[in-house]
């Protein structure tokens, strides 16, 4: 694979990163390569028990684009507290191999 950026969405809840996602697709030209549900730190008091990352990759102007559009759509729905993103400009080859892994699966 080629040392394309890398791009990792966090946010609360699940059905949150999915229409964060949605919107990030359109705007950018990304490859969704996983998800992963965590619990929250806080996960008794937490509005929704679970926080979910989604990892992707594409250009780097792809990849700022779609975190920038995640982000705003996110916090549609969240407060900015409870979305993280970030980005790895030039992810290194052997990083690429992690990226499906996780308690998300396709079946």
């Amino acid at each position: 694979m080629d040392r394309s950026a890398l791009g990792f969405l966090e946010v609360q809840g699940y059905s949150v990163a999915l229409a964060a996602m949605d919107r990030a697709c359109k705007a950018a030209n990304i490859t969704i390569h996983g998800m992963d549900c965590n619990n929250p730190p806080d996960e008794k008091n937490a509005v929704i028990p679970v926080m979910v990352q989604v990892k992707f990759s594409g250009p780097i102007s792809d990849v700022q684009i779609a975190l920038e559009v995640a982000h705003e759509a996110a916090c549609e729905y969240v407060s900015p507290n409870e979305v993280m993103i970030r980005c790895i400009p030039s992810s290194s080859s052997e990083l690429h191999a992690l990226l499906p892994l996780g308690k998300v699966k396709r079946k």
